[in-house]
């Protein structure tokens, strides 16, 4: 079997070590004796490109890159991107790729940046006074169906262990929360909710990179990629993570969380 992960504006959007996300799912399917090819996905790529992928990877980015990604990301790139995502392609998107898939993000200083509209949601900079969102966040995932499925392959409630540094706050409409704060901000610091979940794609504002924290969440994406891609049942091989479960627990404890029943 064989994956084509498809890895978003890598030269514009990779703040905050986000291309470990990456790396990771292609370590963790070459483990397995899955191919893994990674395929940039930027200004040079053209739309049947987009086409190709099996897993979709965005990462973060300064407010001028995000400006940058959104004067190509239009037209037919848009409307491929779009459909993969529509039609279950999963993704992980970091930071400032969910604000582009929203309606739009309004910066500190400078214009409306529009989004893609197909995560109802809306972001906005409250200033450049104001106080950045910056530290360690813990939230337990709370979107169906995809807390239904970890709950099942793990046999406990999964729980997400990340970093988050962002100006800008998220508010989510019609569109599910990926989780429920337990420790940090979250999308605004307000309502308690960090994330979203649509279709099988996972945005969050939580770096780290994130899937080598929460190797579980890595293998849910190639599962369900591998499920989509040859419409089959598919069952992984469990991988020997025991640096992954220390390095969570030792979080956990530095966080006062160490008594939490979830997945270490």
């Amino acid at each position: 079997m064989e994956l084509t992960i498809g890895w978003l504006y890598p030269n514009l959007m990779s703040t905050y070590g986000d291309r470990g996300n990456v790396i990771c799912l292609q370590r963790r399917c070459q483990w397995r004796g899955i191919q893994a090819k990674i395929l940039p996905l930027d200004r040079q790529t053209d739309a049947e490109q987009f086409k190709q992928v099996d897993i979709i990877v965005g990462g973060g980015a300064q407010d001028r890159q995000q400006e940058i990604v959104m004067r190509d990301l239009k037209g037919e790139k848009a409307k491929a991107l779009k459909a993969k995502i529509e039609t279950g392609t999963p993704g992980v998107f970091t930071c400032g790729s969910p604000q582009l898939l929203g309606h739009y993000y309004e910066p500190a200083l400078g214009q409306k940046i529009e989004g893609l509209g197909l995560l109802d949601l809306v972001s906005k900079h409250p200033g450049i006074d104001a106080k950045r969102c910056i530290g360690n966040v813990v939230f337990e995932i709370t979107a169906s169906p995809l807390a239904e499925d970890l709950k099942t392959s793990l046999g406990t409630q999964p729980l997400v262990i990340g970093f988050e540094n962002h100006g800008g706050r998220t508010y989510l409409n019609n569109v599910a929360a990926l989780g429920k704060v337990i420790k940090g901000y979250g999308n605004n610091g307000e309502d308690g909710t960090e994330g979203a979940f649509y279709r099988n794609a996972i945005a969050t504002y939580s770096h780290g990179p994130l899937l080598p924290k929460n190797p579980f969440l890595a293998d849910w994406l190639i599962k369900t990629s591998l499920q989509q891609k040859y419409q089959q049942e598919i069952s992984l091989t469990k991988l020997e993570d025991n640096l992954a479960v220390a390095a969570r627990k030792a979080m956990l404890q530095r966080l006062d969380l160490s008594n939490i029943n979830a997945t270490i």
